[in-house]
Order: structure tokens, then sequence, then C-alpha cells
């Protein structure tokens, strides 16, 4: 494991530390960037953090892996407003040219702060969650036609105790 007392300015150095002692499957293509695969959920999610030294943040970005079609543009713009308000870190995006949701939160790191490993998990933690609650959102709305007022009901919808 990662040594309390680590620091580093480049936090993807103990990200893939982090990673490799998790055993997730990592892949470092750049010194700046960093990509990891983690099973959620609904499906498995590839999340690419990148390192910027000029703003001394690292920034998570995790896709769908769907892409909304151009008549359900609207509807998802609105769902994205309805989840985006529900998130304490982070949020959702579509991208205007293809329609592709993604997750997206920064971790910032002025002032000779250095990442520690609980911040890098609970990064990394924060957006699975919110990728495995909302996802089932999205669909309904892409693929079930469902309003985005239904599909976010749904997605805040609790189950509580078993059957």
């Amino acid at each position: 494991m990662v040594p309390a007392d680590y620091i580093d300015a480049n936090p993807l150095d103990l990200l893939e530390q982090v990673a490799d002692g998790r055993n997730w499957a990592f892949d470092r293509c750049h010194e700046q960037e960093l990509n990891l695969a983690l099973v959620g959920e609904w499906r498995d999610y590839q999340i690419s953090l990148n390192w910027r030294d000029d703003f001394c943040g690292l920034h998570m970005a995790s896709a769908l892996d769907m892409r909304v079609p151009p008549e359900k543009r609207l509807a998802v713009r609105d769902l994205l407003g309805l989840i985006n308000e529900q998130l304490w870190s982070g949020h959702f995006d579509m991208w205007s040219d293809d329609g592709t949701i993604l997750f997206r939160d920064t971790l910032l790191l002025c002032g000779g702060a250095a990442a520690t490993p609980e911040q890098c998990e609970a990064l990394l933690h924060l957006a699975m969650e919110a990728c495995d609650r909302y996802y089932p959102a999205f669909n309904f709305v892409i693929w079930a036609g469902r309003s985005p007022e239904e599909a976010i009901a749904a997605a805040m919808f609790e189950t509580v105790g078993s059957a």
C-alpha cells in the first residue's frame, strides 16, 4: 500500500500506486494521463485522469458509453439539470457534437497541497456512485421515452429492506 507520508507533485503517480494496490486495471499512457477500468453496478467504467501542472488540478472524466440522438438532446439537457442539482461533487455533461454523456470532477491542489490516497479514492468513489445511480435515468429518457422528471424520480427512489 501507499505510505502515509507520500507526497508528490503529480498525483497520477499516487493514483497509479493506489490502482496497483487495489488490482484495478490501468494504463499510464502519458506522464500527465492515467486511465482506469473500474467495475460498476450497471457497466464497467473507463475513467480518464489528467494532471495539469499549471492549475495544480487533477481532472477526472468518465464517459457513460452512450450517445444521445439529436431528437432526445433537449430532454437529456433537462435531465442533466435535474441530476446536477442533486450532486454534491462533480457534474454530468453532454458533448454537443456527438451527444456523449460523461461525468466530470476536479481535485484542485493549489498552494503546495498534495493529494492523499483517501482523496483520490473519494474522487473515484463519488464518480462511480453518481454514474451507477443516474445511468438508468439516462436510459429512461433516451430509450424508454420517459420525461426527465419521471427519470429523476426513479433514480432518487430508495429501496428499503429486502423481499
